[in-house]
Protein backbone atom coordinates (compact mmCIF):
# COMPACT_ATOMS: atom_id res chain seq x y z
CA UNK A 1 0.00 0.00 0.00
CA UNK A 2 3.21 2.43 1.18
CA UNK A 3 4.73 1.49 -2.68
CA UNK A 4 1.37 2.42 -4.50
CA UNK A 5 1.28 6.13 -2.34
CA UNK A 6 5.08 6.60 -2.75
CA UNK A 7 4.43 5.68 -6.73
CA UNK A 8 1.41 7.82 -7.22
CA UNK A 9 3.05 10.60 -5.03
CA UNK A 10 6.14 10.77 -7.98
CA UNK A 11 3.68 10.16 -10.78
CA UNK A 12 1.40 13.78 -9.91
CA UNK A 13 5.20 15.47 -9.17
CA UNK A 14 5.92 14.37 -12.52
CA UNK A 15 2.90 15.73 -13.86
CA UNK A 16 2.85 18.96 -12.07
CA UNK A 17 6.91 19.50 -12.91
CA UNK A 18 5.38 18.77 -16.74
CA UNK A 19 2.78 20.76 -16.62
CA UNK A 20 5.15 23.96 -15.27
CA UNK A 21 7.55 23.38 -17.92
CA UNK A 22 4.69 23.72 -20.12
CA UNK A 23 3.64 27.12 -18.76
CA UNK A 24 7.19 28.06 -18.36
CA UNK A 25 7.05 27.65 -22.24
CA UNK A 26 4.34 29.96 -23.00
CA UNK A 27 5.93 33.59 -22.84
CA UNK A 28 5.09 36.38 -23.72
CA UNK A 29 6.16 37.17 -27.24
CA UNK A 30 5.09 41.39 -27.50
CA UNK A 31 3.15 43.91 -25.41
CA UNK A 32 0.91 45.56 -27.25
CA UNK A 33 0.03 49.04 -24.86
CA UNK A 34 -2.40 47.25 -22.43
CA UNK A 35 -2.70 43.38 -24.11
CA UNK A 36 0.18 40.50 -24.58
CA UNK A 37 0.60 38.22 -27.06
CA UNK A 38 1.81 35.03 -26.00
CA UNK A 39 3.90 32.16 -27.19
CA UNK A 40 1.29 29.43 -27.27
CA UNK A 41 -0.94 32.36 -29.27
CA UNK A 42 1.67 32.76 -32.26
CA UNK A 43 2.64 29.49 -32.85
CA UNK A 44 -1.45 28.81 -33.18
CA UNK A 45 -1.56 31.24 -35.47
CA UNK A 46 1.45 30.10 -37.09
CA UNK A 47 0.33 26.93 -37.84
CA UNK A 48 -2.88 27.92 -38.96
CA UNK A 49 -1.32 30.40 -41.67
CA UNK A 50 1.18 27.46 -42.82
CA UNK A 51 -1.94 25.39 -43.79
CA UNK A 52 -3.01 28.19 -45.86
CA UNK A 53 -0.15 28.70 -47.61
CA UNK A 54 0.11 24.44 -48.15
CA UNK A 55 -3.36 24.40 -49.18
CA UNK A 56 -2.64 27.49 -51.51
CA UNK A 57 0.36 25.64 -52.73
CA UNK A 58 3.05 28.30 -52.22
CA UNK A 59 6.41 27.75 -50.62
CA UNK A 60 6.83 28.31 -46.89
CA UNK A 61 8.61 31.10 -46.15
CA UNK A 62 11.95 30.56 -43.83
CA UNK A 63 9.98 30.20 -40.23
CA UNK A 64 12.06 33.68 -38.82
CA UNK A 65 10.44 35.63 -41.89
CA UNK A 66 7.22 33.94 -41.45
CA UNK A 67 6.78 34.35 -37.38
CA UNK A 68 7.74 37.80 -38.09
CA UNK A 69 4.80 38.37 -40.15
CA UNK A 70 2.84 36.38 -39.11
CA UNK A 71 3.45 38.49 -35.12
CA UNK A 72 3.08 41.78 -37.15
CA UNK A 73 -0.24 40.59 -37.80
CA UNK A 74 -1.10 39.78 -34.73
CA UNK A 75 0.01 43.27 -33.70
CA UNK A 76 -2.11 45.29 -35.87
CA UNK A 77 -4.97 43.31 -34.66
CA UNK A 78 -4.63 43.62 -30.94
CA UNK A 79 -4.43 47.98 -31.54
CA UNK A 80 -7.62 47.51 -33.77
CA UNK A 81 -9.54 45.68 -30.70
CA UNK A 82 -7.94 48.03 -28.02
CA UNK A 83 -9.84 51.17 -30.92
CA UNK A 84 -12.71 48.60 -31.00
CA UNK A 85 -13.35 48.64 -27.46
CA UNK A 86 -12.71 52.18 -26.49
CA UNK A 87 -15.71 53.20 -29.03
CA UNK A 88 -17.86 50.33 -27.61
CA UNK A 89 -17.60 47.74 -30.17
CA UNK A 90 -18.36 44.71 -29.23
CA UNK A 91 -19.73 41.65 -30.83
CA UNK A 92 -22.36 39.37 -28.90
CA UNK A 93 -22.04 35.54 -28.76
CA UNK A 94 -25.68 35.54 -30.25
CA UNK A 95 -23.75 36.95 -33.21
CA UNK A 96 -20.91 34.67 -33.07
CA UNK A 97 -22.74 31.93 -33.31
CA UNK A 98 -25.07 33.67 -36.29
CA UNK A 99 -21.92 34.17 -38.13
CA UNK A 100 -21.02 30.41 -37.29
CA UNK A 101 -24.04 29.04 -38.64
CA UNK A 102 -23.60 31.46 -41.98
CA UNK A 103 -20.61 29.73 -42.73
CA UNK A 104 -21.86 26.78 -41.73
CA UNK A 105 -24.49 26.35 -44.32
CA UNK A 106 -22.71 27.99 -46.89
CA UNK A 107 -20.73 24.89 -46.64
CA UNK A 108 -23.35 22.81 -46.36
CA UNK A 109 -22.82 21.53 -43.12
CA UNK A 110 -24.49 21.72 -39.50
CA UNK A 111 -22.69 23.57 -36.74
CA UNK A 112 -21.75 20.67 -34.77
CA UNK A 113 -20.59 19.06 -38.05
CA UNK A 114 -18.30 22.28 -38.69
CA UNK A 115 -17.08 21.94 -34.80
CA UNK A 116 -16.06 18.57 -35.46
CA UNK A 117 -14.28 19.65 -38.80
CA UNK A 118 -12.55 22.26 -36.61
CA UNK A 119 -11.35 19.62 -33.95
CA UNK A 120 -10.32 17.06 -36.45
CA UNK A 121 -8.02 19.53 -38.07
CA UNK A 122 -6.06 19.57 -34.39
CA UNK A 123 -7.77 23.49 -32.90
CA UNK A 124 -9.64 23.97 -30.21
CA UNK A 125 -13.03 25.57 -31.04
CA UNK A 126 -13.50 27.54 -28.34
CA UNK A 127 -10.24 29.14 -29.94
CA UNK A 128 -12.11 29.07 -33.02
CA UNK A 129 -15.11 31.30 -31.85
CA UNK A 130 -12.46 33.54 -29.98
CA UNK A 131 -10.73 34.19 -33.26
CA UNK A 132 -13.95 34.69 -35.37
CA UNK A 133 -15.39 37.23 -32.48
CA UNK A 134 -12.12 39.54 -32.79
CA UNK A 135 -12.06 38.92 -36.69
CA UNK A 136 -15.72 40.48 -36.56
CA UNK A 137 -14.76 43.17 -34.12
CA UNK A 138 -11.73 44.58 -36.17
CA UNK A 139 -13.42 44.44 -39.06
CA UNK A 140 -16.56 46.56 -37.71
CA UNK A 141 -14.08 49.19 -36.30
CA UNK A 142 -12.68 49.65 -39.78
CA UNK A 143 -15.44 49.97 -41.53
CA UNK A 144 -16.80 52.41 -38.61
CA UNK A 145 -13.87 54.30 -38.86
CA UNK A 146 -14.09 54.98 -42.94
CA UNK A 147 -17.82 55.50 -43.00
CA UNK A 148 -17.31 58.10 -40.86
CA UNK A 149 -14.31 59.94 -42.92
CA UNK A 150 -15.35 58.81 -46.50
CA UNK A 151 -17.76 61.22 -48.35
CA UNK A 152 -18.88 60.81 -51.96
CA UNK A 153 -19.86 63.88 -53.44
CA UNK A 154 -21.67 64.26 -56.96
CA UNK A 155 -18.93 65.81 -58.85
CA UNK A 156 -17.19 62.45 -58.57
CA UNK A 157 -19.95 60.42 -59.27
CA UNK A 158 -20.02 62.74 -62.62
CA UNK A 159 -16.27 62.51 -63.40
CA UNK A 160 -16.38 58.88 -62.35
CA UNK A 161 -19.19 58.22 -64.95
CA UNK A 162 -17.49 59.99 -67.82
CA UNK A 163 -14.66 57.96 -67.77
CA UNK A 164 -17.10 54.97 -68.30
CA UNK A 165 -15.15 52.63 -65.67
CA UNK A 166 -18.54 50.72 -65.08
CA UNK A 167 -17.58 48.87 -67.95
CA UNK A 168 -13.88 48.07 -67.30
CA UNK A 169 -14.33 44.94 -65.78
CA UNK A 170 -12.76 42.70 -63.52
CA UNK A 171 -9.10 41.86 -62.53
CA UNK A 172 -7.30 39.32 -60.45
CA UNK A 173 -4.14 41.37 -58.92
CA UNK A 174 -1.48 40.36 -56.84
CA UNK A 175 -0.13 42.84 -54.64
CA UNK A 176 3.45 43.81 -52.43
CA UNK A 177 3.16 46.91 -50.57
CA UNK A 178 6.25 48.78 -48.80
CA UNK A 179 4.72 50.97 -46.44
CA UNK A 180 6.38 54.26 -45.34
CA UNK A 181 5.61 54.91 -41.90
CA UNK A 182 2.52 57.82 -41.40
CA UNK A 183 4.47 61.57 -41.18
CA UNK A 184 8.03 59.58 -41.38
CA UNK A 185 11.17 61.31 -42.55
CA UNK A 186 12.61 61.19 -46.14
CA UNK A 187 15.57 58.65 -45.42
CA UNK A 188 12.38 56.33 -44.29
CA UNK A 189 10.69 57.14 -47.35
CA UNK A 190 13.89 56.39 -49.73
CA UNK A 191 14.80 53.16 -47.63
CA UNK A 192 11.27 51.83 -48.50
CA UNK A 193 12.17 52.75 -52.22
CA UNK A 194 15.12 51.31 -52.77
CA UNK A 195 13.81 47.91 -51.03
CA UNK A 196 10.68 48.08 -53.56
CA UNK A 197 13.39 48.24 -56.20
CA UNK A 198 15.29 45.23 -55.24
CA UNK A 199 11.86 43.63 -54.91
CA UNK A 200 11.28 44.32 -58.49
CA UNK A 201 14.62 43.20 -59.42
CA UNK A 202 13.88 39.52 -58.22
CA UNK A 203 10.69 39.04 -59.19
CA UNK A 204 12.10 40.37 -62.59
CA UNK A 205 14.74 37.89 -62.12
CA UNK A 206 11.74 35.16 -61.76
CA UNK A 207 11.64 34.91 -58.12
CA UNK A 208 8.09 33.53 -57.03
CA UNK A 209 5.76 36.57 -56.18
CA UNK A 210 3.42 35.20 -53.68
CA UNK A 211 6.33 34.25 -52.02
CA UNK A 212 8.21 37.23 -51.47
CA UNK A 213 4.56 38.92 -50.83
CA UNK A 214 5.25 36.66 -47.36
CA UNK A 215 7.89 37.40 -46.90
CA UNK A 216 8.25 41.33 -47.28
CA UNK A 217 4.77 42.98 -48.40
CA UNK A 218 3.09 45.09 -45.15
CA UNK A 219 -0.11 44.81 -47.06
CA UNK A 220 -3.23 43.12 -45.74
CA UNK A 221 -2.85 39.98 -47.84
CA UNK A 222 0.41 39.40 -47.32
CA UNK A 223 0.16 36.34 -45.57
CA UNK A 224 -2.18 34.98 -48.77
CA UNK A 225 0.45 35.38 -51.02
CA UNK A 226 -0.74 38.88 -51.63
CA UNK A 227 -3.71 37.71 -53.57
CA UNK A 228 -6.28 40.26 -54.15
CA UNK A 229 -8.66 37.91 -55.61
CA UNK A 230 -11.08 39.48 -58.25
CA UNK A 231 -11.21 43.00 -57.98
CA UNK A 232 -13.93 45.26 -60.38
CA UNK A 233 -10.95 47.83 -61.62
CA UNK A 234 -13.64 50.73 -60.80
CA UNK A 235 -13.14 49.89 -56.51
CA UNK A 236 -9.14 50.29 -57.44
CA UNK A 237 -6.90 53.32 -56.84
CA UNK A 238 -6.69 55.27 -59.83
CA UNK A 239 -2.64 54.85 -59.65
CA UNK A 240 -3.66 50.75 -60.14
CA UNK A 241 -6.03 51.38 -62.46
CA UNK A 242 -3.63 53.54 -65.00
CA UNK A 243 -0.91 51.03 -64.87
CA UNK A 244 -3.22 48.02 -65.43
CA UNK A 245 -4.90 49.76 -68.27
CA UNK A 246 -1.82 48.98 -70.66
CA UNK A 247 -0.81 45.64 -68.46
CA UNK A 248 -1.23 41.96 -70.24
CA UNK A 249 -1.96 39.19 -68.26
CA UNK A 250 0.87 37.62 -66.32
CA UNK A 251 2.71 41.16 -66.79
CA UNK A 252 3.83 42.71 -63.41
CA UNK A 253 3.95 46.91 -62.73
CA UNK A 254 6.79 49.14 -62.30
CA UNK A 255 6.96 50.39 -58.62
CA UNK A 256 3.89 52.48 -57.64
CA UNK A 257 4.36 55.63 -55.59
CA UNK A 258 1.18 56.29 -52.83
CA UNK A 259 0.45 57.81 -49.50
CA UNK A 260 0.70 54.47 -48.28
CA UNK A 261 4.35 53.47 -49.27
CA UNK A 262 5.57 51.96 -52.69
CA UNK A 263 3.49 48.94 -54.64
CA UNK A 264 4.22 46.53 -56.85
CA UNK A 265 1.01 44.86 -58.80
CA UNK A 266 1.28 41.72 -60.95
CA UNK A 267 -1.83 41.35 -63.34
CA UNK A 268 -2.92 37.60 -63.08
CA UNK A 269 -6.42 37.84 -64.86
CA UNK A 270 -9.24 40.08 -66.05
CA UNK A 271 -12.52 39.75 -67.87
CA UNK A 272 -15.12 42.13 -69.20
CA UNK A 273 -18.46 42.79 -67.61
CA UNK A 274 -20.69 42.17 -71.06
CA UNK A 275 -24.13 41.81 -69.46
CA UNK A 276 -25.77 45.00 -69.25
CA UNK A 277 -28.38 43.29 -66.50
CA UNK A 278 -28.10 43.20 -62.72
CA UNK A 279 -29.91 40.14 -60.60
CA UNK A 280 -32.44 41.63 -58.34
CA UNK A 281 -34.41 39.72 -55.33
CA UNK A 282 -37.65 39.78 -53.38
CA UNK A 283 -38.19 39.16 -50.18
CA UNK A 284 -40.68 39.99 -46.79
CA UNK A 285 -38.61 40.67 -43.56
CA UNK A 286 -39.34 41.16 -39.79
CA UNK A 287 -37.13 42.87 -37.56
CA UNK A 288 -36.81 43.46 -34.05
CA UNK A 289 -35.17 46.23 -33.03
CA UNK A 290 -32.47 46.51 -30.09
CA UNK A 291 -31.63 49.35 -28.46
CA UNK A 292 -31.02 50.90 -24.89
CA UNK A 293 -34.52 49.58 -23.86
CA UNK A 294 -34.79 46.31 -25.56
CA UNK A 295 -31.30 44.48 -25.07
CA UNK A 296 -30.08 41.77 -27.88
CA UNK A 297 -31.58 39.05 -25.09
CA UNK A 298 -34.69 40.48 -25.45
CA UNK A 299 -35.31 41.02 -28.71
CA UNK A 300 -33.83 37.39 -29.26
CA UNK A 301 -36.97 36.20 -27.15
CA UNK A 302 -39.26 38.51 -29.19
CA UNK A 303 -38.26 37.13 -32.72
CA UNK A 304 -38.34 33.45 -31.31
CA UNK A 305 -41.66 33.86 -30.57
CA UNK A 306 -42.93 35.56 -33.88
CA UNK A 307 -40.65 32.15 -35.63
CA UNK A 308 -42.67 30.11 -33.75
CA UNK A 309 -46.01 31.54 -35.12
CA UNK A 310 -45.14 31.61 -38.68
CA UNK A 311 -43.90 27.86 -37.81
CA UNK A 312 -47.57 27.21 -36.62
CA UNK A 313 -49.01 28.83 -39.98
CA UNK A 314 -49.42 32.78 -39.27
CA UNK A 315 -49.56 34.50 -42.23
CA UNK A 316 -46.38 36.73 -42.96
CA UNK A 317 -47.24 39.92 -44.20
CA UNK A 318 -50.13 40.26 -41.35
CA UNK A 319 -47.40 39.34 -38.91
CA UNK A 320 -45.10 41.78 -40.16
CA UNK A 321 -47.53 44.76 -40.59
CA UNK A 322 -48.40 43.86 -36.86
CA UNK A 323 -44.51 43.54 -35.01
CA UNK A 324 -41.94 44.02 -37.53
CA UNK A 325 -39.95 47.75 -36.87
CA UNK A 326 -38.97 48.07 -39.52
CA UNK A 327 -40.84 51.23 -40.33
CA UNK A 328 -40.42 51.26 -44.22
CA UNK A 329 -41.15 47.48 -45.28
CA UNK A 330 -43.68 47.26 -42.45
CA UNK A 331 -47.04 48.93 -43.65
CA UNK A 332 -46.82 46.75 -46.97
CA UNK A 333 -46.02 43.44 -44.82
CA UNK A 334 -42.35 43.56 -44.57
CA UNK A 335 -42.58 43.68 -48.56
CA UNK A 336 -38.58 44.74 -49.45
CA UNK A 337 -40.04 44.88 -52.79
CA UNK A 338 -36.98 44.06 -55.63
CA UNK A 339 -33.03 44.96 -54.59
CA UNK A 340 -29.52 44.04 -55.01
CA UNK A 341 -28.18 41.04 -52.74
CA UNK A 342 -26.40 43.41 -50.40
CA UNK A 343 -28.18 46.28 -51.03
CA UNK A 344 -29.86 45.76 -47.03
CA UNK A 345 -26.29 44.53 -45.78
CA UNK A 346 -23.95 41.23 -46.07
CA UNK A 347 -25.44 39.65 -43.54
CA UNK A 348 -29.02 39.74 -44.95
CA UNK A 349 -27.81 39.15 -48.53
CA UNK A 350 -25.78 36.37 -46.68
CA UNK A 351 -29.07 34.59 -45.47
CA UNK A 352 -31.03 35.08 -48.64
CA UNK A 353 -28.37 33.51 -51.08
CA UNK A 354 -28.96 30.31 -48.55
CA UNK A 355 -32.66 30.22 -49.07
CA UNK A 356 -34.96 28.60 -51.49
CA UNK A 357 -37.49 29.71 -53.24
CA UNK A 358 -40.94 30.48 -50.67
CA UNK A 359 -38.62 29.85 -47.57
CA UNK A 360 -38.32 31.62 -44.48
CA UNK A 361 -35.31 32.08 -42.18
CA UNK A 362 -34.22 31.06 -38.64
CA UNK A 363 -34.29 34.22 -36.83
CA UNK A 364 -30.42 35.84 -37.15
CA UNK A 365 -29.27 39.33 -35.89
CA UNK A 366 -27.05 42.16 -37.18
CA UNK A 367 -25.52 45.60 -35.98
CA UNK A 368 -30.10 46.85 -36.35
CA UNK A 369 -31.56 44.03 -34.50
CA UNK A 370 -33.08 40.44 -35.09
CA UNK A 371 -34.42 39.48 -38.50
CA UNK A 372 -36.59 36.71 -40.25
CA UNK A 373 -36.50 36.82 -44.47
CA UNK A 374 -38.62 34.90 -46.46
CA UNK A 375 -36.95 34.73 -49.67
CA UNK A 376 -39.67 35.64 -52.63
CA UNK A 377 -37.68 34.88 -55.58
CA UNK A 378 -34.84 37.07 -58.26
CA UNK A 379 -35.12 38.18 -61.69
CA UNK A 380 -32.63 39.94 -64.36
CA UNK A 381 -33.06 43.60 -64.65
CA UNK A 382 -32.13 46.22 -66.97
CA UNK A 383 -29.36 48.14 -65.74
CA UNK A 384 -30.37 51.70 -65.67
CA UNK A 385 -29.31 55.51 -65.05
CA UNK A 386 -30.09 55.36 -61.75
CA UNK A 387 -28.95 52.01 -60.70
CA UNK A 388 -25.19 52.79 -62.46
CA UNK A 389 -25.25 56.13 -60.65
CA UNK A 390 -25.66 54.23 -57.66
CA UNK A 391 -23.06 51.73 -58.43
CA UNK A 392 -20.31 54.66 -59.28
CA UNK A 393 -21.23 56.04 -55.88
CA UNK A 394 -20.43 52.52 -54.39
CA UNK A 395 -17.42 51.52 -56.09
CA UNK A 396 -16.19 55.58 -55.53
CA UNK A 397 -17.08 54.90 -51.83
CA UNK A 398 -15.44 51.50 -51.81
CA UNK A 399 -12.21 52.49 -52.89
CA UNK A 400 -11.57 55.82 -51.00
CA UNK A 401 -12.54 53.67 -47.38
CA UNK A 402 -10.04 50.74 -48.21
CA UNK A 403 -7.09 53.97 -48.74
CA UNK A 404 -8.65 55.63 -45.68
CA UNK A 405 -8.45 51.68 -43.54
CA UNK A 406 -4.79 51.50 -44.95
CA UNK A 407 -3.97 54.83 -43.87
CA UNK A 408 -5.71 54.67 -40.41
CA UNK A 409 -4.22 51.32 -39.49
CA UNK A 410 -0.71 52.52 -40.44
CA UNK A 411 -1.65 55.28 -37.95
CA UNK A 412 -2.62 53.86 -35.01
CA UNK A 413 -0.36 50.84 -35.31
CA UNK A 414 2.45 53.97 -35.15
CA UNK A 415 0.79 55.34 -32.15
CA UNK A 416 0.96 52.04 -30.51
CA UNK A 417 3.35 51.28 -27.73
CA UNK A 418 4.74 47.65 -29.00
CA UNK A 419 7.57 45.62 -27.08
CA UNK A 420 8.09 42.69 -28.54
CA UNK A 421 10.20 40.27 -26.87
CA UNK A 422 11.64 38.21 -29.41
Amino acid sequence: MFKKIILAMCMMQLAMSGHAEEQLLDEIVAVVDDAIIMRSELDRAMTSIIRQIEAQGNQIPPSDILESQVLERMIVQEVQIARAEQVGIQISEEEVDGAISNIAQQNGVTPEQMKNAVEKDGFEFADFRRDMKRDMQTERVRYAYANSKVKVSDHEIELFLADNELDQGEVQLQHILIATPAGGSASAAEAARQEIDSVHEKLLAGENFAVLATQVSDGQRALEGGRLGWRPINQLPPLFTDQIKSMAVGELSRPIRSPNGYHLIKLLDKRTNSVKTVEQFNALHIMVETNQVVTPRDGMKVINNLHEKLLAGEDFATLAEAESDDHNSAPLGGDLGWFEINQYGQRIGDVIKSLKEGETSRPFQTDNGWHIIKYLGKKESDVTEAFKRQQAESAIKERKMQEAIEYWIREIRGEAFVDIRI
